[in-house]
Protein backbone atom coordinates (compact mmCIF):
# COMPACT_ATOMS: atom_id res chain seq x y z
CA UNK A 1 0.00 0.00 0.00
CA UNK A 2 2.65 2.53 1.04
CA UNK A 3 4.79 2.39 -2.12
CA UNK A 4 1.73 2.41 -4.40
CA UNK A 5 0.17 5.25 -2.44
CA UNK A 6 3.30 7.38 -2.59
CA UNK A 7 3.71 6.67 -6.30
CA UNK A 8 0.11 7.74 -6.90
CA UNK A 9 0.65 11.01 -5.00
CA UNK A 10 3.73 11.75 -7.10
CA UNK A 11 1.77 10.99 -10.26
CA UNK A 12 -0.88 13.48 -9.17
CA UNK A 13 1.71 16.19 -8.55
CA UNK A 14 3.58 15.68 -11.81
CA UNK A 15 0.47 15.81 -13.95
CA UNK A 16 -0.67 18.90 -12.05
CA UNK A 17 2.70 20.50 -12.83
CA UNK A 18 2.15 19.86 -16.54
CA UNK A 19 -1.17 21.74 -16.43
CA UNK A 20 -0.03 24.56 -14.12
CA UNK A 21 0.44 27.07 -16.95
CA UNK A 22 -3.19 26.56 -18.02
CA UNK A 23 -4.35 27.09 -14.43
CA UNK A 24 -2.47 30.39 -14.35
CA UNK A 25 -4.04 31.54 -17.62
CA UNK A 26 -7.64 30.95 -16.44
CA UNK A 27 -7.17 32.17 -12.86
CA UNK A 28 -9.79 34.92 -12.52
CA UNK A 29 -11.15 34.07 -9.05
CA UNK A 30 -10.86 35.11 -6.26
CA UNK A 31 -8.30 37.49 -7.78
CA UNK A 32 -7.45 37.68 -11.48
CA UNK A 33 -3.70 37.47 -10.92
CA UNK A 34 -2.63 34.34 -12.79
CA UNK A 35 -0.86 32.46 -10.00
CA UNK A 36 -3.00 29.42 -9.12
CA UNK A 37 -0.81 26.97 -11.04
CA UNK A 38 2.36 28.45 -9.56
CA UNK A 39 0.97 28.33 -6.03
CA UNK A 40 -0.14 24.71 -6.30
CA UNK A 41 3.25 23.69 -7.68
CA UNK A 42 5.12 25.42 -4.84
CA UNK A 43 2.76 23.99 -2.22
CA UNK A 44 2.76 20.36 -3.34
CA UNK A 45 6.37 20.09 -4.56
CA UNK A 46 7.41 18.22 -1.35
CA UNK A 47 5.43 15.25 -2.70
CA UNK A 48 8.38 14.64 -5.02
CA UNK A 49 10.28 13.34 -1.96
CA UNK A 50 7.49 11.56 -0.08
CA UNK A 51 8.88 8.09 -0.76
CA UNK A 52 12.24 9.04 0.78
CA UNK A 53 11.23 11.19 3.74
CA UNK A 54 7.84 9.74 4.67
CA UNK A 55 4.34 11.21 4.93
CA UNK A 56 4.65 13.03 8.27
CA UNK A 57 7.65 15.14 7.29
CA UNK A 58 6.23 15.71 3.82
CA UNK A 59 2.92 16.85 5.28
CA UNK A 60 4.55 19.48 7.48
CA UNK A 61 6.66 20.71 4.57
CA UNK A 62 3.51 21.12 2.49
CA UNK A 63 1.76 23.09 5.23
CA UNK A 64 4.70 25.47 5.63
CA UNK A 65 5.30 25.80 1.86
CA UNK A 66 1.65 26.59 1.06
CA UNK A 67 1.18 29.68 -1.10
CA UNK A 68 -1.95 31.52 -2.13
CA UNK A 69 -5.58 30.77 -1.51
CA UNK A 70 -5.59 27.56 -3.55
CA UNK A 71 -2.28 26.34 -2.16
CA UNK A 72 -3.36 26.72 1.46
CA UNK A 73 -6.65 24.89 0.91
CA UNK A 74 -4.87 22.11 -0.98
CA UNK A 75 -2.21 21.86 1.73
CA UNK A 76 -4.76 21.36 4.49
CA UNK A 77 -6.49 18.59 2.54
CA UNK A 78 -3.35 16.77 1.37
CA UNK A 79 -1.85 16.94 4.86
CA UNK A 80 -4.65 14.70 6.13
CA UNK A 81 -4.67 12.56 2.98
CA UNK A 82 -1.01 11.68 3.63
CA UNK A 83 -1.98 9.95 6.89
CA UNK A 84 -3.70 7.12 4.99
CA UNK A 85 -2.04 3.71 5.40
CA UNK A 86 -4.61 1.51 3.71
CA UNK A 87 -7.65 1.59 1.47
CA UNK A 88 -10.04 1.97 4.39
CA UNK A 89 -8.08 4.79 6.00
CA UNK A 90 -7.87 6.57 2.65
CA UNK A 91 -11.61 7.14 2.80
CA UNK A 92 -11.42 8.32 6.41
CA UNK A 93 -8.48 10.64 5.75
CA UNK A 94 -10.17 12.14 2.69
CA UNK A 95 -13.25 12.92 4.79
CA UNK A 96 -11.14 14.50 7.54
CA UNK A 97 -9.10 16.47 5.02
CA UNK A 98 -12.21 17.80 3.31
CA UNK A 99 -13.64 18.98 6.63
CA UNK A 100 -10.39 20.59 7.75
CA UNK A 101 -9.83 22.29 4.39
CA UNK A 102 -13.27 23.85 4.59
CA UNK A 103 -12.89 24.91 8.23
CA UNK A 104 -9.48 26.50 7.57
CA UNK A 105 -10.91 29.15 5.24
CA UNK A 106 -12.94 32.04 6.59
CA UNK A 107 -15.36 32.37 3.65
CA UNK A 108 -15.75 29.05 1.80
CA UNK A 109 -17.37 29.29 -1.63
CA UNK A 110 -19.19 26.72 -3.73
CA UNK A 111 -17.69 26.18 -7.18
CA UNK A 112 -14.09 26.24 -5.98
CA UNK A 113 -11.51 23.62 -5.11
CA UNK A 114 -13.51 22.85 -1.97
CA UNK A 115 -16.39 21.52 -4.08
CA UNK A 116 -14.06 19.12 -5.91
CA UNK A 117 -12.52 17.93 -2.63
CA UNK A 118 -16.00 17.32 -1.18
CA UNK A 119 -17.05 15.42 -4.31
CA UNK A 120 -13.98 13.18 -4.07
CA UNK A 121 -14.44 12.48 -0.36
CA UNK A 122 -18.15 11.69 -0.72
CA UNK A 123 -17.70 9.51 -3.80
CA UNK A 124 -14.99 7.27 -2.36
CA UNK A 125 -17.04 6.84 0.83
CA UNK A 126 -19.84 5.31 -1.27
CA UNK A 127 -17.80 2.90 -3.39
CA UNK A 128 -19.62 -0.38 -4.12
CA UNK A 129 -16.62 -2.44 -2.97
CA UNK A 130 -14.36 -0.55 -0.53
CA UNK A 131 -11.69 -3.26 -0.81
CA UNK A 132 -11.59 -2.80 -4.57
CA UNK A 133 -11.32 0.97 -5.22
CA UNK A 134 -11.07 0.56 -9.00
CA UNK A 135 -14.69 -0.63 -8.96
CA UNK A 136 -15.72 2.96 -8.36
CA UNK A 137 -13.09 4.81 -10.38
CA UNK A 138 -15.57 6.13 -12.93
CA UNK A 139 -18.02 7.16 -10.21
CA UNK A 140 -15.33 9.14 -8.41
CA UNK A 141 -13.97 10.88 -11.51
CA UNK A 142 -17.49 11.65 -12.78
CA UNK A 143 -18.35 13.28 -9.45
CA UNK A 144 -15.24 15.45 -9.54
CA UNK A 145 -15.77 16.34 -13.20
CA UNK A 146 -19.32 17.46 -12.41
CA UNK A 147 -17.97 19.65 -9.60
CA UNK A 148 -15.55 21.38 -11.99
CA UNK A 149 -18.26 21.71 -14.64
CA UNK A 150 -20.55 23.44 -12.17
CA UNK A 151 -17.97 26.06 -11.19
CA UNK A 152 -18.57 28.26 -14.24
CA UNK A 153 -22.20 28.86 -13.34
CA UNK A 154 -21.64 29.27 -9.61
CA UNK A 155 -19.19 32.17 -9.60
CA UNK A 156 -19.91 35.41 -11.44
CA UNK A 157 -16.31 36.05 -12.52
CA UNK A 158 -16.00 32.58 -14.03
CA UNK A 159 -19.25 32.96 -15.91
CA UNK A 160 -18.10 36.29 -17.36
CA UNK A 161 -14.72 34.85 -18.39
CA UNK A 162 -16.33 31.58 -19.65
CA UNK A 163 -13.83 29.37 -17.85
CA UNK A 164 -13.87 26.78 -15.09
CA UNK A 165 -12.36 27.64 -11.73
CA UNK A 166 -8.56 27.30 -11.84
CA UNK A 167 -8.30 25.87 -8.33
CA UNK A 168 -11.11 23.39 -8.96
CA UNK A 169 -9.45 22.24 -12.18
CA UNK A 170 -6.08 21.96 -10.46
CA UNK A 171 -7.50 19.74 -7.72
CA UNK A 172 -9.34 17.66 -10.32
CA UNK A 173 -6.11 17.05 -12.27
CA UNK A 174 -4.27 16.11 -9.07
CA UNK A 175 -6.94 13.80 -7.62
CA UNK A 176 -8.00 12.19 -10.92
CA UNK A 177 -4.35 11.35 -11.67
CA UNK A 178 -3.70 10.20 -8.10
CA UNK A 179 -6.77 7.97 -7.86
CA UNK A 180 -6.37 6.48 -11.35
CA UNK A 181 -2.81 5.48 -10.52
CA UNK A 182 -3.80 4.28 -7.03
CA UNK A 183 -6.47 2.03 -8.54
CA UNK A 184 -3.84 0.29 -10.65
CA UNK A 185 -5.17 1.61 -13.95
CA UNK A 186 -1.76 2.72 -15.15
CA UNK A 187 -1.61 6.24 -16.44
CA UNK A 188 -4.72 6.32 -18.61
CA UNK A 189 -6.09 9.69 -17.63
CA UNK A 190 -9.08 11.66 -18.83
CA UNK A 191 -8.33 14.13 -21.67
CA UNK A 192 -8.63 17.48 -19.90
CA UNK A 193 -8.81 19.49 -23.13
CA UNK A 194 -11.79 17.42 -24.30
CA UNK A 195 -13.90 17.11 -21.16
CA UNK A 196 -13.63 20.84 -20.42
CA UNK A 197 -13.50 21.99 -24.02
CA UNK A 198 -14.21 25.67 -24.59
CA UNK A 199 -13.56 26.60 -20.97
CA UNK A 200 -9.77 26.50 -20.78
CA UNK A 201 -9.25 29.90 -22.37
CA UNK A 202 -10.55 33.25 -21.16
CA UNK A 203 -13.15 34.91 -23.36
CA UNK A 204 -11.44 37.76 -25.28
CA UNK A 205 -14.20 40.16 -24.21
CA UNK A 206 -13.60 39.52 -20.51
CA UNK A 207 -12.18 42.51 -18.64
CA UNK A 208 -10.59 41.65 -15.30
CA UNK A 209 -11.01 44.20 -12.54
CA UNK A 210 -7.98 46.07 -11.26
CA UNK A 211 -6.59 44.73 -7.99
CA UNK A 212 -4.50 46.17 -5.20
CA UNK A 213 -3.03 45.06 -1.91
CA UNK A 214 -0.81 42.15 -1.01
CA UNK A 215 -1.19 38.40 -0.85
CA UNK A 216 0.66 37.26 2.28
CA UNK A 217 1.72 33.80 3.43
CA UNK A 218 3.39 33.57 6.82
CA UNK A 219 4.42 30.97 9.38
CA UNK A 220 4.41 32.11 13.01
CA UNK A 221 5.91 30.28 15.98
CA UNK A 222 3.14 31.05 18.44
CA UNK A 223 3.97 32.42 21.91
CA UNK A 224 3.59 29.66 24.50
CA UNK A 225 3.25 31.73 27.67
CA UNK A 226 -0.33 32.06 28.94
CA UNK A 227 -1.79 35.37 27.88
CA UNK A 228 1.17 36.24 25.68
CA UNK A 229 0.81 37.47 22.13
CA UNK A 230 -2.20 38.73 20.26
CA UNK A 231 -5.31 37.20 18.80
CA UNK A 232 -4.87 35.77 15.31
CA UNK A 233 -6.38 37.65 12.36
CA UNK A 234 -10.03 37.23 11.50
CA UNK A 235 -12.06 37.90 8.38
CA UNK A 236 -13.75 40.77 10.20
CA UNK A 237 -10.46 42.67 10.27
CA UNK A 238 -10.40 43.53 6.56
CA UNK A 239 -8.39 40.43 5.67
CA UNK A 240 -9.78 38.74 2.56
CA UNK A 241 -9.13 35.11 1.55
CA UNK A 242 -8.07 34.29 5.10
CA UNK A 243 -6.92 30.77 5.94
CA UNK A 244 -5.45 29.79 9.30
CA UNK A 245 -4.37 26.44 10.67
CA UNK A 246 -2.15 25.31 13.53
CA UNK A 247 0.39 22.51 13.76
CA UNK A 248 3.04 21.73 16.36
CA UNK A 249 3.18 25.17 17.97
CA UNK A 250 3.11 27.02 14.64
CA UNK A 251 0.37 28.92 12.86
CA UNK A 252 0.24 28.99 9.05
CA UNK A 253 -1.62 32.08 7.90
CA UNK A 254 -2.67 33.26 4.45
CA UNK A 255 -4.43 36.57 3.89
CA UNK A 256 -4.97 39.46 1.50
CA UNK A 257 -4.38 42.88 2.99
CA UNK A 258 -4.12 46.48 1.87
CA UNK A 259 -1.63 47.23 4.66
CA UNK A 260 1.19 44.70 4.78
CA UNK A 261 3.02 46.59 7.54
CA UNK A 262 0.01 46.44 9.83
CA UNK A 263 -0.51 42.77 9.00
CA UNK A 264 3.11 41.96 9.77
CA UNK A 265 2.90 43.84 13.06
CA UNK A 266 -0.23 41.93 14.05
CA UNK A 267 1.28 38.55 13.18
CA UNK A 268 4.46 39.51 15.03
CA UNK A 269 2.42 40.00 18.19
CA UNK A 270 1.30 36.36 17.94
CA UNK A 271 4.90 35.15 18.12
CA UNK A 272 8.08 34.88 16.07
CA UNK A 273 7.56 35.17 12.31
CA UNK A 274 9.46 32.21 10.86
CA UNK A 275 8.74 32.91 7.20
CA UNK A 276 7.03 35.67 5.24
CA UNK A 277 6.14 35.67 1.55
CA UNK A 278 4.17 38.37 -0.19
CA UNK A 279 2.95 39.07 -3.73
CA UNK A 280 1.92 42.49 -4.99
CA UNK A 281 -1.54 41.77 -6.38
CA UNK A 282 -1.61 45.00 -8.42
CA UNK A 283 1.55 43.96 -10.29
CA UNK A 284 0.33 40.41 -10.81
CA UNK A 285 -3.10 41.52 -12.00
CA UNK A 286 -1.59 44.05 -14.42
CA UNK A 287 0.61 41.36 -15.94
CA UNK A 288 -2.33 38.95 -16.10
CA UNK A 289 -4.37 41.45 -18.13
CA UNK A 290 -1.69 41.68 -20.83
CA UNK A 291 -2.71 39.65 -23.90
CA UNK A 292 -0.78 36.45 -24.46
CA UNK A 293 1.43 36.41 -27.54
CA UNK A 294 -0.06 34.51 -30.48
CA UNK A 295 2.04 32.69 -33.09
CA UNK A 296 1.70 29.87 -35.64
CA UNK A 297 4.20 27.88 -33.55
CA UNK A 298 4.22 27.71 -29.76
CA UNK A 299 7.76 28.05 -28.39
CA UNK A 300 8.87 25.91 -25.45
CA UNK A 301 12.20 25.91 -23.66
CA UNK A 302 13.81 24.71 -20.46
CA UNK A 303 13.66 26.76 -17.28
CA UNK A 304 17.44 26.30 -17.07
CA UNK A 305 17.62 29.26 -19.45
CA UNK A 306 17.79 32.65 -17.75
CA UNK A 307 14.30 33.75 -18.69
CA UNK A 308 11.89 34.65 -15.92
CA UNK A 309 8.40 33.20 -15.56
CA UNK A 310 6.91 36.65 -16.15
CA UNK A 311 8.89 37.40 -19.30
CA UNK A 312 8.11 33.94 -20.66
CA UNK A 313 4.42 34.74 -20.20
CA UNK A 314 4.73 38.00 -22.11
CA UNK A 315 6.46 36.24 -24.99
CA UNK A 316 4.07 33.28 -25.00
CA UNK A 317 6.85 30.83 -24.09
CA UNK A 318 6.23 27.71 -22.00
CA UNK A 319 9.02 26.88 -19.53
CA UNK A 320 9.69 23.25 -18.62
CA UNK A 321 10.66 23.14 -14.97
CA UNK A 322 13.68 21.78 -13.22
CA UNK A 323 13.72 21.61 -9.42
CA UNK A 324 15.99 23.18 -6.83
CA UNK A 325 16.46 21.75 -3.35
CA UNK A 326 17.61 24.25 -0.72
CA UNK A 327 18.33 22.42 2.50
CA UNK A 328 15.35 20.07 2.70
CA UNK A 329 12.95 22.24 0.72
CA UNK A 330 12.21 21.35 -2.92
CA UNK A 331 10.96 24.20 -5.16
CA UNK A 332 10.22 24.46 -8.90
CA UNK A 333 13.05 26.48 -10.43
CA UNK A 334 10.99 29.38 -11.78
CA UNK A 335 9.12 29.71 -8.47
CA UNK A 336 12.21 30.15 -6.29
CA UNK A 337 13.06 33.64 -5.07
CA UNK A 338 16.72 34.31 -6.02
CA UNK A 339 17.27 36.17 -2.75
CA UNK A 340 16.21 33.10 -0.77
CA UNK A 341 18.60 30.84 -2.68
CA UNK A 342 21.69 33.03 -2.44
CA UNK A 343 21.19 33.96 1.22
CA UNK A 344 20.96 30.26 2.03
CA UNK A 345 24.08 29.44 0.01
CA UNK A 346 26.07 32.17 1.76
CA UNK A 347 25.02 30.63 5.09
CA UNK A 348 26.42 27.31 3.92
CA UNK A 349 23.07 25.63 3.26
CA UNK A 350 23.43 22.91 0.65
CA UNK A 351 21.65 23.53 -2.65
CA UNK A 352 21.22 21.12 -5.55
CA UNK A 353 19.23 20.73 -8.75
CA UNK A 354 17.26 17.88 -10.28
CA UNK A 355 15.41 17.29 -13.52
CA UNK A 356 11.69 16.69 -13.79
CA UNK A 357 10.89 13.03 -14.37
CA UNK A 358 10.32 11.70 -17.88
CA UNK A 359 6.66 11.23 -16.97
CA UNK A 360 6.24 14.88 -15.97
CA UNK A 361 7.95 16.04 -19.15
CA UNK A 362 5.83 13.69 -21.27
CA UNK A 363 2.69 15.13 -19.70
CA UNK A 364 3.90 18.60 -20.69
CA UNK A 365 4.44 17.51 -24.29
CA UNK A 366 1.01 15.89 -24.51
CA UNK A 367 -0.71 18.90 -22.94
CA UNK A 368 1.05 21.31 -25.32
CA UNK A 369 0.02 19.33 -28.40
CA UNK A 370 -3.57 19.21 -27.13
CA UNK A 371 -3.64 23.02 -27.17
CA UNK A 372 -1.39 24.06 -30.07
CA UNK A 373 -1.17 23.07 -33.73
CA UNK A 374 2.63 23.24 -33.75
CA UNK A 375 5.12 23.20 -30.86
CA UNK A 376 8.82 24.05 -31.10
CA UNK A 377 10.93 22.85 -28.17
CA UNK A 378 14.25 24.70 -27.94
CA UNK A 379 16.03 22.22 -25.74
CA UNK A 380 18.97 22.87 -23.42
CA UNK A 381 22.14 21.42 -24.95
CA UNK A 382 22.34 17.62 -24.88
CA UNK A 383 25.83 17.86 -23.38
CA UNK A 384 24.21 19.26 -20.20
CA UNK A 385 21.10 17.06 -19.76
CA UNK A 386 19.26 14.16 -21.35
CA UNK A 387 16.22 16.31 -22.13
CA UNK A 388 16.77 16.29 -25.90
CA UNK A 389 16.92 12.52 -26.19
CA UNK A 390 13.91 12.12 -23.86
CA UNK A 391 11.90 14.48 -26.06
CA UNK A 392 12.93 12.73 -29.26
CA UNK A 393 12.05 9.32 -27.80
CA UNK A 394 8.59 10.59 -26.85
CA UNK A 395 8.12 12.19 -30.27
CA UNK A 396 8.95 8.92 -32.04
CA UNK A 397 6.11 7.15 -30.22
CA UNK A 398 3.50 9.90 -29.90
CA UNK A 399 3.83 12.39 -32.77
CA UNK A 400 2.87 10.68 -36.05
CA UNK A 401 1.77 14.01 -37.57
CA UNK A 402 5.14 15.70 -36.88
CA UNK A 403 3.66 18.58 -34.87
CA UNK A 404 6.24 18.51 -32.07
CA UNK A 405 9.56 19.91 -33.29
CA UNK A 406 12.68 19.57 -31.14
CA UNK A 407 15.99 21.40 -31.59
CA UNK A 408 19.13 20.69 -29.57
CA UNK A 409 20.35 24.27 -29.08
CA UNK A 410 23.67 23.25 -27.52
CA UNK A 411 23.02 26.15 -25.13
CA UNK A 412 22.21 26.74 -21.49
CA UNK A 413 21.63 29.64 -19.11
CA UNK A 414 21.45 33.10 -20.71
CA UNK A 415 22.44 31.94 -24.18
CA UNK A 416 19.41 29.63 -24.20
CA UNK A 417 17.26 32.55 -23.02
CA UNK A 418 18.51 34.76 -25.86
CA UNK A 419 17.77 32.05 -28.43
CA UNK A 420 14.28 31.46 -27.03
CA UNK A 421 13.40 35.16 -26.75
CA UNK A 422 14.53 35.93 -30.30
CA UNK A 423 12.70 32.89 -31.69
CA UNK A 424 9.47 33.72 -29.85
CA UNK A 425 9.61 37.26 -31.19
CA UNK A 426 10.15 35.99 -34.70
CA UNK A 427 7.35 33.43 -34.33
CA UNK A 428 4.86 36.13 -33.30
CA UNK A 429 5.28 37.78 -36.70
CA UNK A 430 5.90 34.71 -38.84
CA UNK A 431 3.51 34.04 -41.71
CA UNK A 432 4.53 30.39 -41.99
CA UNK A 433 5.10 27.88 -39.20
CA UNK A 434 7.93 26.23 -41.15
CA UNK A 435 10.00 29.41 -41.03
CA UNK A 436 10.24 29.42 -37.23
CA UNK A 437 12.49 26.36 -36.69
CA UNK A 438 14.64 27.50 -39.61
CA UNK A 439 15.10 30.86 -37.90
CA UNK A 440 15.89 29.17 -34.58
CA UNK A 441 18.63 27.04 -36.16
CA UNK A 442 20.06 30.14 -37.80
CA UNK A 443 20.03 32.17 -34.59
CA UNK A 444 21.82 29.57 -32.45
CA UNK A 445 25.23 30.45 -33.86
CA UNK A 446 24.53 34.16 -33.51
CA UNK A 447 24.00 34.03 -29.74
CA UNK A 448 26.54 33.70 -26.94
CA UNK A 449 27.19 34.30 -23.27
CA UNK A 450 29.91 35.13 -20.77
CA UNK A 451 29.41 34.07 -17.16
CA UNK A 452 31.51 35.77 -14.50
CA UNK A 453 32.13 33.78 -11.32
CA UNK A 454 32.85 35.41 -7.98
CA UNK A 455 33.91 32.52 -5.73
CA UNK A 456 35.11 29.07 -6.80
CA UNK A 457 34.03 27.31 -3.61
CA UNK A 458 30.52 26.83 -4.98
CA UNK A 459 31.85 24.94 -8.00
CA UNK A 460 33.81 22.77 -5.57
CA UNK A 461 30.71 22.16 -3.43
CA UNK A 462 28.97 20.81 -6.52
CA UNK A 463 31.92 18.57 -7.39
CA UNK A 464 32.88 20.56 -10.49
CA UNK A 465 36.41 21.27 -9.27
CA UNK A 466 38.60 20.23 -6.36
CA UNK A 467 38.19 21.95 -3.02
CA UNK A 468 41.94 22.57 -2.93
CA UNK A 469 41.86 24.26 -6.33
CA UNK A 470 38.90 26.37 -5.29
CA UNK A 471 40.61 27.41 -2.05
CA UNK A 472 43.78 28.63 -3.77
CA UNK A 473 41.81 30.20 -6.62
CA UNK A 474 39.73 32.25 -4.20
CA UNK A 475 42.81 33.12 -2.15
CA UNK A 476 44.52 34.48 -5.28
CA UNK A 477 41.34 36.31 -6.35
CA UNK A 478 41.06 34.30 -9.55
CA UNK A 479 37.63 34.78 -11.13
CA UNK A 480 37.06 32.55 -14.17
CA UNK A 481 34.92 33.58 -17.13
CA UNK A 482 33.04 30.72 -18.78
CA UNK A 483 30.83 30.28 -21.84
CA UNK A 484 28.24 27.48 -22.17
CA UNK A 485 28.89 25.99 -25.62
CA UNK A 486 27.56 22.95 -27.47
CA UNK A 487 30.49 20.80 -26.28
CA UNK A 488 30.22 21.99 -22.66
CA UNK A 489 31.12 24.94 -20.47
CA UNK A 490 34.43 26.40 -21.63
CA UNK A 491 36.71 28.67 -19.61
CA UNK A 492 37.46 31.67 -21.83
CA UNK A 493 39.34 33.88 -19.41
CA UNK A 494 40.42 34.70 -15.85
CA UNK A 495 40.15 38.11 -14.20
CA UNK A 496 40.84 39.32 -10.67
CA UNK A 497 38.15 41.85 -9.78
CA UNK A 498 34.79 43.34 -10.76
CA UNK A 499 36.29 46.13 -12.86
CA UNK A 500 38.27 43.58 -14.86
CA UNK A 501 35.07 41.59 -15.40
CA UNK A 502 33.33 44.60 -16.95
CA UNK A 503 36.33 45.39 -19.16
CA UNK A 504 36.46 41.77 -20.32
CA UNK A 505 32.78 41.95 -21.26
CA UNK A 506 33.26 45.23 -23.12
CA UNK A 507 36.21 43.94 -25.13
CA UNK A 508 34.62 40.63 -26.07
CA UNK A 509 31.26 42.15 -26.97
CA UNK A 510 32.94 44.61 -29.31
CA UNK A 511 34.19 41.58 -31.23
CA UNK A 512 31.03 39.49 -30.95
CA UNK A 513 28.31 41.98 -31.86
CA UNK A 514 30.29 44.49 -33.88
CA UNK A 515 28.15 45.93 -36.71
CA UNK A 516 24.97 44.29 -35.37
CA UNK A 517 22.21 46.83 -35.93
CA UNK A 518 20.00 46.31 -32.86
CA UNK A 519 21.48 43.47 -30.80
CA UNK A 520 19.63 42.01 -27.85
CA UNK A 521 21.64 41.89 -24.62
CA UNK A 522 20.56 40.11 -21.44
CA UNK A 523 22.25 41.15 -18.21
CA UNK A 524 21.84 38.39 -15.62
CA UNK A 525 22.26 38.89 -11.89
CA UNK A 526 22.48 36.62 -8.84
CA UNK A 527 22.34 38.49 -5.52
CA UNK A 528 23.91 41.60 -7.06
CA UNK A 529 20.99 43.10 -8.95
CA UNK A 530 21.71 46.67 -7.89
CA UNK A 531 25.31 46.55 -9.12
CA UNK A 532 24.42 44.83 -12.42
CA UNK A 533 21.51 47.22 -13.03
CA UNK A 534 23.73 50.20 -12.17
CA UNK A 535 27.42 50.37 -13.14
CA UNK A 536 27.42 47.31 -15.41
CA UNK A 537 24.35 48.29 -17.41
CA UNK A 538 25.50 51.91 -17.68
CA UNK A 539 28.87 50.89 -19.13
CA UNK A 540 27.37 48.42 -21.60
CA UNK A 541 24.65 50.86 -22.68
CA UNK A 542 27.24 53.58 -23.32
CA UNK A 543 29.27 51.22 -25.48
CA UNK A 544 26.27 49.87 -27.42
CA UNK A 545 23.66 52.67 -27.58
CA UNK A 546 21.63 50.83 -30.25
CA UNK A 547 21.35 47.64 -28.22
CA UNK A 548 18.24 46.57 -26.36
CA UNK A 549 19.33 45.62 -22.84
CA UNK A 550 17.19 43.49 -20.54
CA UNK A 551 17.80 42.73 -16.90
CA UNK A 552 16.99 39.15 -15.88
CA UNK A 553 17.72 36.91 -12.89
CA UNK A 554 20.26 34.22 -13.69
CA UNK A 555 18.65 30.80 -13.98
CA UNK A 556 18.47 29.04 -10.63
CA UNK A 557 20.15 25.98 -12.15
CA UNK A 558 23.18 28.11 -13.03
CA UNK A 559 23.02 29.93 -9.70
CA UNK A 560 23.16 26.72 -7.68
CA UNK A 561 26.31 25.63 -9.50
CA UNK A 562 28.24 28.91 -9.63
CA UNK A 563 26.94 30.62 -6.51
CA UNK A 564 26.16 34.13 -5.29
CA UNK A 565 28.13 37.09 -6.57
CA UNK A 566 28.12 35.73 -10.12
CA UNK A 567 26.67 37.59 -13.09
CA UNK A 568 26.51 37.11 -16.83
CA UNK A 569 25.84 38.80 -20.14
CA UNK A 570 24.33 37.03 -23.12
CA UNK A 571 23.59 38.40 -26.55
CA UNK A 572 21.82 37.80 -29.81
CA UNK A 573 23.07 39.59 -32.92
CA UNK A 574 19.66 39.32 -34.62
CA UNK A 575 16.85 40.98 -32.69
CA UNK A 576 13.52 40.44 -34.50
CA UNK A 577 11.23 43.47 -34.56
CA UNK A 578 13.45 45.42 -32.17
CA UNK A 579 11.98 48.68 -33.47
CA UNK A 580 8.40 47.66 -32.68
CA UNK A 581 7.19 49.80 -29.72
CA UNK A 582 4.55 47.16 -28.93
CA UNK A 583 7.22 44.54 -28.35
CA UNK A 584 6.71 43.30 -24.77
CA UNK A 585 10.44 43.17 -24.15
CA UNK A 586 10.56 46.96 -24.31
CA UNK A 587 8.53 47.28 -21.14
CA UNK A 588 9.94 44.51 -18.97
CA UNK A 589 12.71 44.14 -16.49
CA UNK A 590 12.85 41.65 -13.63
Amino acid sequence: MTADFHHALLTGYERLAAWSAVLDRINVFPVADGDTGRNLMITLAPLRNVADQGPEKTGHQILFAARGNSGNIAARFVYDLLAANGVKTLYQCAQTGAQNARSAISRPRAGTMLTVIDAFAEAIADLPDPKNPQSGLKTVTDAMQAAVDSSTGQIRELSAAKVVDAGALGMFVFLESFFTDFCGQGRRFLPIHEIFTGRLKIDPDYAAAAENGFCVDAVVEVNKEPGAGAQEPSAAEDHDSLTVFHTGGYAKIHLHTADRSAARKQLGQMGRIVSWNEDDMAEQAAAFRLPAAAAPVHVVTDAAGSISRHLAGLLGITLLESYVTVGERCIPETCLDPEELYKAMRRGVRASTSQASDFERHQHYARLLSQHDRVLYLCVGSVYTGNYQAAMDWKAENDPEDRFWVIDTGAASGRLAAIAAATARYAAGAQSADRVPAFAKHIIERCGEYIFLDELKYLAAGGRMSKTGAFFGDMLHMKPVISPLSHGAEKVGIVRNAEAQIKFAEQRLQQDINHARHPLLLLEYSDNRQWVAGPVKERIAALFPEAEILLQPMSMTSGVHIGPGAWAISWCRDNPRADNPQNPLHVHES
